[in-house]
């Protein structure tokens, strides 16, 4: 089967590619076959495939670099109506356009003399076939020498912010000797801005930073000049604002209840209640639904304090987690000075979203005569305790009548119901901490309960979750923290017939395993960094290469074990372990990592490459991992020349799929994998990857 698929692949490949691709192509036009891009630097600093994205006008894109797959799709189609649909997952001609060259060829141009080739020059090269209906296309570029930063001077408008802004070297990103690169003067001017604007300076804005460079001698340094302007005179601005004066915030005000549809301004919004909560003033409408504690708590604007926009920035962060709010919004007043110094009214204006809502399903069922009916209900509540708390419930039950005799059997119906319950804190909730140190960490925290009850005419089964855990982010969210302190999972079958497991299950182990008695108690710790940026207005850029880090460790049985060993201590646990409620608790330790990387060629290709480790060693009252926490290889998320659970671990021959399930699997895991990935045409994208691993297990 998969020779076939591989042939008929194959073969589709050479019949698109075989279709003519000047097919569409018009009279006295030329097809675009290829766009190179030639560099005469001397420097390395540009690079080919840099500044090739650049270029807008580029050919049709080509499967693994050998046949328009798309542009054959397209050619395909004739110029009837009918031929519309084929012609929507493929990819028209791309027609040589001149102009679209010349263009391209002054964003190059722009692009090296931003970089610092102010003496760049950019030749277009075509090399047409009017026979064949194609042309190529070649961009010479000369970037000449590059222009340093030869002297380099800064212009204050007063001894204030010279102060805040040079006595900080790490600031100082453009030193003497560097190249005269926009980016990085760019770069500096944010740096200062976000300086100041986090000192004081509300109404400022970069607009006042500005370079001047030098280059009328003959030479590549030149002589830059940071100057940072002063203000409008006051007879010429629009607005009456001392854009170089600091502020101090002087008030906080919130608005729980905002209608931003009404337009109105927060300055004479109508409160049914006020309330004054340490240093913040709420004006609420008609109804409490955040409690000021939660209100001061997810905000880090001070009266007092020097206006910081870094405060700003925090308090939309923090109330974003408020899942009860569906707007927020923060407007600054200017409120009069005090001396030199001017004063702010910060208004924080919430709209709230819908609170509850509720769900429900109902079915029937019909099996060989035996009729059922199944119902769901669902509730969520997301402010359940006016902290902007999120309960989820949801119910479940089903019935059926069985027609026969079940004399031999427990019951004569089947009937299951059960409960999934969680609530989320959106704060660190656990005691002997600091408020302090609760709201800089930004943690949620989360408890979930589950429990289902199971009839069937051969047994009874209760499954039962329980667990809490903690999550916070740093970094704007690219390091992600997950603590769980315990996390308990139960099965239980209070009744089943006489060899009711043998007769289900004789040779299939991981079966058996569903239906027998377990119990695990663990705690775990969850790790997660990435490098990729959040794209911006000002830096939307493609990032060529990102990686992820994945790590997650977890601890299960000791406390069992400690309490166990001082209430009936004993030396022949290995052979008779310990239990809790009649069942062998697990204990063990369990730990693996995974990375991630990931290089983009283009927008079409991309090199993915990944590589994870797993351990797990039972020890204590275990002598052997539980089934569902050893690895595995083979699958789609393993080595995947092989089918799941069928490789390893190690030699192992496995020859039954059934009975040999739960042998291959281990206590070690590896796995290498190598990807290249490119779009197709339409939806459909492809992929060529080289995948290594393997398990093992620690003991025989």
């Amino acid at each position: 089967m998969r020779i076939a698929a591989r042939a008929a692949m194959i073969l589709a490949v050479m019949i698109l590619a075989g279709c003519s691709a000047t097919r569409h192509v018009p009279p006295g036009k030329l097809l675009l076959d290829d766009v190179s891009v030639e560099i005469h630097d001397t420097t390395g600093t540009l690079g080919r495939q840099q500044m090739l994205s650049f270029v807008r006008q580029r050919p049709n894109n080509k499967f693994f670099q050998l046949a328009r797959l798309r542009l054959g799709v397209y050619n395909m189609s004739g110029n009837d109506s009918a031929s519309k649909w084929i012609r929507k997952p493929g990819e028209p001609p791309v027609i040589f356009d001149p102009a679209a060259a010349e263009t391209d060829a002054s964003q190059l141009l722009k692009a090296m003399n931003n970089a610092g080739f102010l003496h760049a020059s950019v030749r277009i090269d075509s090399f047409p076939n009017p026979e064949k209906k194609r042309t190529k296309l070649r961009y010479v570029l000369d970037p000449g020498a590059r222009h340093r930063i030869g002297t380099l001077t800064y212009e204050f408008p007063n001894d204030t912010i010279r102060d805040i802004l040079m006595k900080d070297s790490s600031l100082l990103v453009v030193h003497e000797g560097d190249p005269l690169d926009r980016a990085l003067l760019e770069r500096q001017r944010e740096l200062m801005n976000t300086r100041l604007q986090n000192r004081g300076y509300w109404a400022f804005s970069k607009d006042f930073i500005t370079f001047n460079a030098d280059t009328t001698r003959n030479s590549l340094l030149t002589d830059l000049t940071l100057t940072v302007h002063p203000p409008v005179p006051a007879e010429k601005r629009s607005i009456n604002i001392d854009t170089h004066r600091r502020y101090i915030v002087r008030n906080v005000y919130y608005i729980p209840d905002y209608d931003p549809g009404e337009g109105e301004d927060p300055r004479h919004y109508h409160a049914a209640d006020t309330v004054r909560y340490k240093d913040i003033t709420i004006l609420y409408g008609r109804k409490r639904h955040l409690s000021p504690d939660v209100l001061y708590d997810n905000c880090f604007i001070r009266s007092g304090r020097m206006f910081s926009e870094r405060d700003i920035n925090r308090t939309y962060q923090a109330l974003g987690r408020l899942q009860i709010l569906k707007f927020t919004n923060i407007r600054i007043f200017p409120s009069g000075k005090t001396d030199n110094t001017g004063l702010l009214d910060v208004y924080i204006l919430l709209t709230r979203g819908r609170s509850q809502s509720f769900s429900a399903e109902l079915e029937g069922t019909n099996s060989e005569g035996d009729f059922g009916v199944a119902a769901s209900v669902q509730y969520s509540h997301r402010n359940i305790g006016k902290g902007s708390e999120t309960l989820n419930v949801k119910l479940r039950g089903s019935y059926e009548a069985l027609s026969g005799d079940f004399s031999q059997f427990i019951h004569n119906r089947m009937l299951e119901t059960g409960i999934e319950a969680s609530i989320q804190f959106p704060k660190f909730k656990f005691p002997f901490l600091r408020d302090s140190f609760k709201r800089r960490v930004k943690a949620s925290s989360a408890f979930h309960f589950s429990m289902n009850y199971q009839e069937r005419p051969e047994y009874t089964r209760i499954i039962s979750t329980l667990g809490w855990s903690y999550r916070w982010t740093a970094r704007r969210d690219r390091i992600r923290y997950t603590l769980t302190p315990i996390d308990i999972n139960y099965v239980y079958l209070p009744q089943s017939t006489n060899n009711f497991i043998d007769q289900i299950a004789p040779d299939n182990p991981l079966l058996r395993y569903s239906y027998e008695d377990h119990f695990i108690m663990r705690a775990g710790f969850n790790y997660y960094y990435t490098n990729k940026r959040t794209a911006t207005p000002w830096n939307n850029k493609t990032q060529r290469n990102t990686f992820t880090v994945r790590a997650n460790a977890e601890i299960a049985g000791n406390v069992l074990f400690a309490l166990s060993s001082i209430f009936d201590r004993r030396h022949n646990f290995k052979t008779d372990p310990y239990k809790i409620f009649g069942i062998n608790y697990s204990q063990y330790f369990r730990v693996e990592g995974d990375f991630s990387y990931l290089h983009v060629f283009n927008s079409r290709h991309a090199l993915a490459c990944n590589m994870s480790l797993g351990l797990g060693v039972p020890y204590g009252n275990s002598s052997i991992l539980p089934f569902e926490k050893r690895f595995y290889g083979g699958g789609a998320n393993g080595v995947r020349g092989w089918e799941v659970r069928t490789l390893g671990p190690g030699r192992y021959p496995g020859s039954n799929s059934v009975s040999d399930f739960i042998h291959q699997c281990g206590d070690i895991r590896m796995k290498l994998s190598m990807e290249y990935r490119v779009k197709l045409f339409w939806v459909l994208e492809g992929a060529i990857f080289v995948d290594a691993g393997n398990i093992w297990t620690i003991r025989d």
